[in-house]
């Protein structure tokens, strides 16, 4: 990943730029910060979704997920229901 300057990118997400949101949310996961990447996702970063969700599916942490899908990654939606399936 390139290496740049934070506030850059967020004025170039606030200017509307999806991959300068996109970058931030990686930024945010580099740095383990959570909040961050929930903001970002409230904010309609996907990618931000995509890096909750895994977060979430891998400590299985149910609430989390219905939250992230209720923001509107519908991903975090589908994990939920996989992990609430009955065993096969």
């Amino acid at each position: 990943m390139n290496s740049f300057d934070r506030e850059t990118l967020r004025a170039l997400a606030d200017d509307g730029n999806e991959r300068a949101l996109d970058r931030l949310a990686d930024l945010a996961e580099a740095r383990d910060d959570v909040q961050e990447l929930s903001d970002l996702l409230d904010e309609g970063c996907l990618h931000a979704g995509e890096l909750l969700t895994r977060r979430a599916a891998a400590a299985r942490d149910l609430r989390e997920l219905q939250r992230i899908a209720d923001a509107g990654y519908d991903e975090a939606g589908e994990v939920l229901d996989r992990l609430l399936a009955p065993p096969d």
